[in-house]
């Protein structure tokens, strides 16, 4: 047989492959498609069925990338998304021709002055530069873009001395300063995994003037790795301030109140995605985690829906001042709010017994979670910018407004939007989805199954090998440093030297009819 013979054996060999291998595939799915009892649609319509599952199943991708539109998406759209990115990995919140904002709906705007604050007259502290890195772009077309890091010294945007927010200056030994308005929201390691915490906790740290909540999965090493400044969350678990039995540790708590980088204690009632307890699924329970918040490795983990150590304001508020006693550090709660008479109660006896929270963490019923019901994440609690202004005010009407402090969290993820929850009310603002971008998340919406594709929201090794801690954290920084930026661009624009001195007054409501409405000052009690 010569060599021509051979190669044409050989080539039919390969074309009969081609055809039979397929056709074998396609019997054995028409076979098994049929014969299942399943799915109805692939009884009638075998292999031909199975086009509706997979385009259902790379639908959510396909409506992200291809079909909606920029404003369009939830629970962000696009334009969020991209916002957060680029604020991040280029330290840039620049656009061209035009904003792609709907001026056609309902919405706050900030009512800019004619005459406003030039950029030397703003109360900033920028006398400690930052070293980070950030992406500069060299080619960008439709098949080849190319991009290189760059080393870099930005201005950090903090606030001065006399403008820095203290958080327990009357009630603690030892007061929280902040000398930047945002900072991290609840986001517990478990729920993420040790590199995003890692990246989360180096690059907050970076920035300066922050802080990190550690949610409820309690305090870990790697919380602690970047030495960024941590508020403590103790959710109803108890987690790391726990026995194994599940009962309140004041030996725990003290360990973690001594701790130089831990600032202050939030007690969780309530997240706007879960006012529930806490869900962690088995498959993210390493014997890591399960040490941290002594339970049980590899199972599933359900905390309660509110804490048995107190089940009234008054029980609240004396466990409150427990913690702030033995520990010495400024104690909080986070709160949705929901039953508005809860709040007024809740405002009344704090002014009749003189006790309180140092603060108090509001969070909109739109706020995220790593894992929730469906019920309890679309219709428990109502959004941030009905429940900021209602806790506000009635903080004001009961005359303890002062007493206490008030961070905000709720989607806000852009300057504007976090101009806009100043002036409504707060004193911080916490982020956690926004932070979340910068690590690496594309809402792939698989927080709850520990199969994250970028690493994120996941405790598997292998998926987290895609977020290198050094990049990320990089990004992080950036990203906080631009928001602290865009704030003192919208308070020059308003006429104020300062963030901190944003009020209702500095807002206006447009209705769907273009008709403008400001925004009532709160009144206190006469």
């Amino acid at each position: 047989m010569n060599s021509i013979s051979i190669i044409q054996w050989i080539l039919l060999t390969v074309i009969i492959l081609a055809l039979l291998i397929p056709a074998a595939l396609i019997l054995y799915l028409w076979m098994t498609d049929e014969k299942q009892k399943e799915h109805a649609v692939l009884r009638n319509f075998p292999v031909l069925g199975k086009m509706r599952y997979i385009l259902e199943k790379i639908g959510p991708e396909l409506r992200q990338y291809l079909f909606h539109n920029d404003n369009e998406g939830k629970p962000f759209s696009r334009l969020e998304y991209t916002n957060t990115v680029m604020a991040g990995k280029y330290k840039s919140r620049m656009l061209g021709f035009g904003s792609e904002r709907d001026f056609e709906k309902e919405g706050y705007y900030i009512r800019n002055t004619l005459f406003p604050v030039q950029r030397d007259e703003l109360r900033i502290d920028n006398s400690q530069k930052v070293k980070t890195k950030i992406y500069k772009l060299d080619k960008d077309n439709l098949l080849s873009r190319r991009e290189h890091r760059e080393e870099s010294e930005a201005d950090p945007f903090l606030l001065k001395d006399e403008d820095a927010q203290v958080i327990g200056e009357h009630t603690c030994r030892y007061p929280f300063t902040a000398k930047g308005l945002v900072g991290q929201s609840a986001m517990s390691y478990g729920s993420l995994g040790e590199q995003a915490i890692t990246a989360l906790s180096t690059g907050l740290n970076l920035a300066s003037g922050s802080w990190m909540n550690t949610g409820e999965g309690g305090l870990s090493k790697h919380h602690l790795k970047g030495g960024v400044d941590i508020i403590c969350q103790i959710g109803p678990g108890l987690f790391g301030v726990r026995t194994k039995d599940g009962e309140f540790s004041w030996e725990e708590f003290k360990k973690k109140s001594e701790l130089k980088e831990v600032k202050a204690f939030e007690l969780k009632l309530a997240q706007g995605a879960k006012t529930r307890g806490g869900h962690v699924d088995g498959k993210k329970v390493t014997q890591e985690i399960a040490n941290i918040r002594n339970v049980e490795p590899w199972k599933s983990i359900d905390s309660p829906n509110r804490f048995k150590e107190f089940s009234n304001n008054e029980q609240m508020l004396d466990f409150i001042e427990q913690l702030r006693e033995v520990g010495g550090k400024p104690v909080g709660i986070k709160l949705v709010v929901g039953n508005t008479n809860d709040i007024e109660s809740l405002a009344s006896y704090m002014a009749t017994s003189g006790k309180h929270p140092d603060f108090i963490t509001v969070d909109g019923g739109e706020g995220g979670t790593g894992a929730s019901y469906q019920e309890l994440a679309a219709s428990a609690g109502v959004p941030i910018k009905s429940a900021l202004p209602f806790l506000h005010d009635t903080l004001v009407k009961h005359g303890v407004r002062d007493k206490v402090k008030i961070f905000a969290s709720g989607k806000l993820l852009t300057p504007d939007k976090i101009a806009f929850a100043l002036a409504l009310g707060a004193d911080f603002v916490n982020i956690a989805r926004g932070l979340m971008f910068s690590v690496g998340c594309i809402q792939a919406q698989v927080c709850h199954t520990n199969n994250c594709p970028v690493g994120v929201a996941t405790t598997d090794k292998k998926l987290q090998r895609a977020l290198i801690v050094e990049e990320k954290s990089f990004r992080v920084c950036n990203y906080i440093i631009s928001l602290r930026e865009g704030l003192y661009n919208l308070a020059a624009a308003a006429g104020i030297d300062t963030p901190t001195k944003f009020g209702r007054e500095h807002l206006v409501f447009r209705d769907e009819d273009g008709r403008l409405h400001p925004i009532k000052p709160e009144k206190a009690l006469s």
